[in-house]
């Protein structure tokens, strides 16, 4: 594809170092991948408002101050995303509908379907809510600049990535806590109406709001992609830090042994077989040419955290939000971990 047909998204994406990866390069080996993905700085921001939180959390009327703080962050987040998607990819990109129909069935559906699965095996051996944060890793949306970073570096269809993430991501914003509402009908996974109200105010009304005003913002955002990128993930962290803080007063240290973190572990290590492997395979069976399969691998099988913790955030008080998005945090570190050593395979492979 010459690089003057692809859409502006598109090209951002590919100009970017996502999780340390350099788009094309693929002669080096999966072990120096691995390091450099702990030196991206996004990973090490996450980690560090986990320390953060958990040494120094915010607390009484000050957590108050915090959480409205973090709203504001939220906003300006879903602001940005809608100022930042070009409409005319999307609907350029929704014509590939076998290939944006399976991944968004795949993520949705089939991905859904294993997060309750998994919450209701291992309800027995993990305390409710990570199971329950199990269950809402399943029904969260893929990543966008991640999964599009890893598709470039397998010689994917990098197009096809990034809009149907787009897709995913818009849609996810809506279908996520509905999901999540018909899945977790009880207890504290129910959605409250005023969730619902928090979730139209604070992620889709900025979303629209920048979806309308492109035309003011949109330069300003493209001449400050940088500055853009790290208003993004600086609105990710203080979401994170402000549940986590939450989960961390509430005495998630306590709470949670390690016989229960292990157990953790094996659920989200199911589940990224079934993320991967089921989207490998569906792509397989589809027939699907080798780069759209490619696309279906990292589309299907990351999670987004992008969503998920300000989705948390707006669903579910503090105390509750930090041990949630839990099995979140730790399936995105674990995707980047399994993601470089698969790109740089898959680049590797000479098969058509």
């Amino acid at each position: 594809m010459p690089p003057d047909s692809r859409g502006p998204l598109t090209q951002y994406v590919l100009r970017r170092n996502i999780a340390g990866v350099a788009i094309g390069d693929c002669s080096g080996q999966s072990v120096a991948m691995i390091a450099r993905i702990f030196a991206d700085r996004f990973v090490l921001l996450l980690l560090g408002t986990i320390l953060l939180a958990s040494f120094l959390p915010v607390r009484g009327e000050a957590a108050n101050v915090a959480a409205m703080i973090s709203s504001a962050a939220i906003f300006v987040l879903f602001f940005l995303n809608g100022v930042r998607l070009p409409r005319q990819e999307v609907v350029n990109g929704v014509r590939n509908w076998r290939l944006q129909g399976a991944i968004f069935l795949f993520v949705f559906g089939v991905m859904s379907a294993a997060g309750l699965m998994l919450s209701h095996i291992f309800d027995n051996v993990l305390p409710a809510t990570l199971a329950l944060g199990i269950l809402f890793t399943g029904i969260l949306p893929s990543t966008v600049q991640s999964a599009a970073a890893y598709c470039a570096l397998a010689k994917g269809n990098v197009a096809a990535s990034v809009v149907a993430a787009a897709l995913i991501n818009l849609v996810g914003v809506v279908l996520s806590p509905v999901l999540f509402a018909l899945l977790a009908h009880v207890g504290e996974g129910s959605v409250s109406g005023e969730a619902v109200g928090r979730i139209a105010l604070i992620l889709l009304l900025p979303f629209a709001l920048g979806q309308m005003m492109q035309h003011w913002f949109k330069p300003w955002v493209d001449g400050h992609k940088s500055l853009a990128t790290w208003m993004d993930r600086i609105s990710i962290a203080i979401a994170v830090y402000v549940a986590f803080s939450g989960a961390v007063v509430a005495g998630i240290w306590s709470i949670v042994r390690g016989d229960e973190l292990a157990w953790l572990a094996v659920a989200l290590s199911i589940m990224l077989v079934i993320g991967f492997g089921g989207a490998w395979v569906l792509g397989g069976v589809m027939k699907l040419p080798r780069g759209d399969r490619i696309t279906m691998l990292f589309s299907g099988g990351q999670k987004s955290i992008a969503i998920g913790a300000p989705l948390a955030a707006t669903i579910f008080p503090p105390a509750i939000a930090g041990m949630v998005l839990l099995p979140t945090l730790a399936y995105h570190m674990a995707q980047l971990i399994l993601s470089a050593p698969m790109a740089t395979h898959l680049a590797a492979d000479k098969k058509p």
